[in-house]
């Protein structure tokens, strides 16, 4: 079996989380088996029951529907404990391919202790092709990576009020 690499989807721009949804994808039509586990990110999303109906394991809180900013410390605790949880879930599990959606977020906002997304990363299967995506990756994770995309927004709806819509965005 190969060695699996490890990419890095990053930046501020869209398209991170599809970039690694379309790899998922890929691998699924392949035969490969895949594992998506999905943070900050508790709204159900138009790809995830497409992808789990293709047969991708797939590791989500859905029970976390603030972003973290509206979190009281209370709630920011829980959500990194059931966090936390995903992140030892996914080291007890095995799949050809590994997507960690918004884990950069994760490492930045501190709802999970950063040394066990290390081991998760750094210590998975020789074989397991793990994909990063999120806002700015800490610099370990730049440095491991075998593929480093940047995501540059330089335009977005968003600024001229349009909101989030669903097939597109979600």
């Amino acid at each position: 079996m190969q060695k699996g690499l490890l990419h890095l989807y990053a930046g501020d721009g869209k398209g991170k989380t599809t970039a690694s949804m379309g790899l998922a994808l890929r691998a699924l039509g392949n035969g490969k088996t895949v594992m998506i586990v999905q943070f900050l990110k508790g709204m159900p999303t138009g790809e995830i029951r497409l992808l789990k109906q293709l047969g991708a394991q797939v590791l989500r809180e859905e029970s976390i529907r603030k972003f973290v900013f509206q979190m009281n410390e209370q709630e920011k605790q829980h959500a990194k404990q059931k966090y936390t949880e995903l992140v030892l879930q996914a080291q007890k599990k095995q799949a050809d391919v590994v997507i960690l959606d918004e884990v950069c977020a994760l490492c930045e906002l501190e709802l999970v202790q950063e040394s066990l997304l290390k081991t998760l990363i750094l210590e998975r299967p020789e074989h397991t092709e793990m994909i990063l995506t999120g806002r700015n990756p800490k610099e370990w994770m730049i440095d491991a990576s075998d593929y480093y995309t940047e995501m540059k927004c330089h335009k977005h709806p968003y600024e001229k009020g349009i909101g989030a819509r669903k097939g597109i965005e979600f």
